[in-house]
């Protein structure tokens, strides 16, 4: 369980840190009030994620510690919006087109209502 451990920490720092010179060096190179950075690192994330577990599929054990250092870790960090894409292809290609969208847009708007809401309840403590 230690190693887990560790897999998940370095990880998760790599991630972390690609995660936020990333967005920095987007958001600089593209000016404006638009998040080009977070835009940016989402894009990337779900290009990786499909990558790296395009390549891991037939090649690593499912409970293996190199899909935590890589998925779990990085990409959790890096960003999590390549796991909630990844999720939704996995119910594209299981042909589940009503609960593929229901999941884009239900995350998307409750998400966004929910921030609204958690700003205002800040706001009031």
């Amino acid at each position: 369980m230690l190693t887990k451990i560790l897999y998940l920490c370095v990880g998760g720092a790599a991630g972390t840190l690609s995660r936020y010179w990333l967005s920095g060096v987007a958001q600089r190179l593209a000016g404006g009030s638009f998040p080009a950075g977070t835009f940016a690192v989402n894009m990337l994330g779900c290009l990786l994620f499909g990558a790296i577990w395009g390549f891991f599929e037939n090649r690593i054990l499912p409970g293996s510690e190199v899909r935590l250092l890589f998925l779990t870790g990085f990409m959790g960090a890096f960003t999590t919006f390549s796991t909630y894409m990844f999720e939704t292809a996995g119910l594209v290609k299981l042909g589940q087109i009503t609960a593929a969208l229901g999941n884009v847009v239900g995350q998307s708007v409750a998400g966004l209502a929910l921030v609204i809401l958690g700003i205002a309840l800040g706001r009031l403590l």
